[in-house]
């Protein structure tokens, strides 16, 4: 459940801020597979990447993942 938490998130944010999949994997350093397992929820985040994804966004990680949830 947290893992589909943090992935429709990442999906959002991605999309609201004009991100491919494949750009935000390239920017992030990981495989476009990765990152789908991620936003469909498959795999949770390591913290690092969730720091990588919110800096990459340019939103803070509270935005990203709310307190309610961690």
């Amino acid at each position: 459940m947290e893992a589909e938490i943090y992935g429709r998130r990442i999906r959002a944010f991605r999309k609201l801020k004009g991100y491919t999949q494949e750009q935000l994997a390239k920017e992030l350093s990981v495989s476009v597979s990765v990152l789908g397992e991620i936003e469909r929820g498959n795999r949770k985040p390591t913290t690092k990447l969730m720091e990588s994804v919110a800096e990459k966004l340019k939103v803070s990680l509270e935005e990203l993942f709310p307190l309610e949830h961690k």
